[in-house]
Parts: C-alpha cells; sequence; structure tokens
C-alpha cells in the first residue's frame, strides 16, 4: 500500500519521529511542496494521502483512481471537497487537539507583549536609544496592567477555554461570547456587551458564513476605546483594511494576528503597511512547538491506522 505527503516542509519532520508513520503503510512518497498542477499526478497511484494545505477538489480527486483515504495534517478540511470525497467514498480523517498547548501559549504571549510592548521596547534598545537615555529606563510605549481588566473570548472550544484560564491567572475577568449559532448558554454575554466591556479580544472560532469578517468596521466602531484584539483563529475572521484603519486612528490599542486571509501574504497585504502602529504579525506558527507537531503526526499514523483497521473487518462487497 503506498501513501504520498504532498506538503511535508510544513511539518519540519526531520525534527520529529517519524518511524511509526513510515511503519504505518509499505512505501511513502514525500513531497516538500506541492502545486495545484502537480497534485494528480502525485497521487495517482496512491492510496493514502497525507495533506495539510494541498488543496483536493472534485476534479483531482476523480482522477484518483486508487485513493482509499485523506489524511488532512490539520484540524480544518477546508482545503478538501467535503462533498465530492463522501460521492467517491474516500474518508477524510483530521487531527483535532493537537495544539491544546502551544496555541494558548502563543495567544497569551501576543496579549503580553501587546499590554506591555516590549517589542517596541526591544527595537529601541537594539537602535541605541537606551544607551543614548538621559534616565535608567525607556517609558516612550504606555504599558497596561492587565490584572483588572477584561477579557473576551469568542469562541469557547478547548482553546478558547484554556486561554480564559490564563486570563483568569493574570486577574482578568472573563466574558464569554453567545454562540453565532444562536444557541443560548448561561455564562456566555451578548457580543454586543463583550465588545463595550472587554479590553482584551480573543478570537478562537471557526471560519464560517456566520463568522467571516465578524471583525468589520461596525464591530471595531463598536468596541471599547483602545482595545486590544489578538486572532490566533483564522485569517478571514478579519477585514482585514478595516483592521489597519482602526489601528491607524487610535480607535483600536493594539493586534496581535497569527494568521491572515492569504498565506503567505502578498507584499501588497493591507496589514504589512510599517506606518500601522502596535500590530504584531506572526507567520501562523501558534501551533508549531516540537511536541505540538509531533503530536499532530501521531494523530494523522492513528488515523491511518484505525482505518486500516476498520477495512480489515469489513466483509467484503458481494
Amino acid at each position: 500500500m503506498r501513501g504520498v505527503f504532498l506538503d511535508a516542509l510544513t511539518m519540519k519532520l526531520e525534527e520529529l519521529d517519524t518511524s511509526a508513520l513510515h511503519n504505518s503503510l509499505d512505501h511513502w512518497d514525500f513531497h516538500d511542496t506541492t502545486s495545484s498542477a502537480q497534485t494528480a499526478e502525485r497521487i495517482a497511484d496512491a492510496q493514502v494521502v497525507i495533506t495539510n494545505k494541498v488543496v483536493l477538489n472534485r476534479e483531482i480527486l476523480a482522477q484518483a483512481q486508487q485513493l482509499k483515504l485523506i489524511c488532512v495534517c490539520a484540524t480544518g478540511t477546508n482545503n478538501i471537497d467535503l462533498e465530492a470525497a463522501l460521492e467517491f467514498g474516500i474518508p477524510v480523517r483530521n487531527v483535532q487537539g493537537y495544539a491544546g498547548a502551544s496555541v494558548p501559549q502563543h495567544t497569551l504571549a501576543l496579549i503580553l507583549a501587546l499590554a506591555s510592548r516590549w517589542h517596541l521596547y526591544h527595537q529601541e534598545v537594539m537602535a541605541g536609544q537606551w544607551s543614548q537615555s538621559d534616565v535608567f529606563c525607556l517609558l516612550d510605549h504606555p504599558v497596561v496592567e492587565l490584572s483588572g481588566k477584561t477579557l473576551g473570548i469568542i469562541g469557547y472550544g478547548e482553546l478558547g477555554r484554556k486561554v480564559a484560564r490564563l486570563g483568569e491567572a493574570l486577574e482578568m475577568r472573563v466574558l464569554i461570547a453567545e454562540s453565532s449559532s444562536g444557541k443560548k448558554q448561561g455564562n456566555r454575554v451578548p457580543l454586543a456587551q463583550l465588545q463595550a466591556e472587554s479590553d482584551v479580544i480573543s478570537l478562537h472560532c471557526p471560519l464560517t458564513e456566520q463568522t467571516k469578517k465578524l471583525i468589520d468596521r461596525n464591530f471595531l466602531a463598536a468596541v471599547k476605546p483602545g482595545a486590544l484584539i489578538v486572532n490566533t483563529a483564522r485569517g478571514g475572521l478579519v477585514d482585514e483594511d478595516a483592521l489597519a484603519e482602526s489601528l491607524r486612528s487610535g480607535k483600536l490599542g493594539g493586534a496581535a494576528l497569527d494568521v491572515l486571509s492569504e498565506e503567505p501574504p502578498p507584499a501588497s497585504h493591507p496589514l504589512l503597511n510599517k506606518d500601522i502602529p502596535n500590530l504584531i504579525i506572526t507567520p501562523h506558527n501558534a501551533w508549531i512547538s516540537r511536541e505540538s507537531r509531533q503530536r499532530l503526526l501521531d494523530g494523522v499514523v492513528e488515523n491511518i491506522r484505525s482505518w486500516k483497521q476498520e477495512t480489515s473487518h469489513r466483509s467484503p462487497k458481494k
């Protein structure tokens, strides 16, 4: 049985224990990256395909006559035509929960950076401004104490819950937004209340038709002046032009993003302009700790193992 990993470079496999993956099938082909023009040919004879972000659409799946299993090396499956996969009888397995420590840690680091402005002070130190200072410290950027402030969480799954607990450890008051599905839950507050009262808003919700560009001009106009926004969920949750405007105007106190709507972003991306104040962008690496990547890889292997077990127990078709 042959497997193909289409974008292995996204995992930096040389840092991980890959023995279980290699032993899961008879043969593996590993490709650092795969373009849309290369995909059909590379999976033509494969029974199992692993993809992180390579798109498997209906046209490509229709040509993959040998394909028996798609393993998404991620949680999101938006790069797979799930309807076509179901129609062709190809199960799609993703991995959940692998970044439960890494993403909350990164989220907290971004919140702390926005509040303490350490990144700006570090730049000034390296530029020689501390060495030239008349006093023993630099005080050019206002620092905010998070203790006593309000943390608003939008999206209260595993990651949102962990970030909420980190906020509580910092003695922050935590508000949880009502679900976009409209389902009423006792510990949730209306989005309007969260906007008005939160000093920090952290996004942990999925990207759906209801949440697409949730953070738009109307949302930003309604937030507390000087509020901080952190997004380690999906880039499409944010209207990036509106965010840039709000930061330039001073209405928003700062923003930190680990995800953008287009990745990697073009040089002309509206948030890559150097004139935007107190904006931190990290390159979609909240999840990339070695431990997190190992759990993800182990999850892929477990998906292959369980699928093989299921198919071996199935009686042959008559």
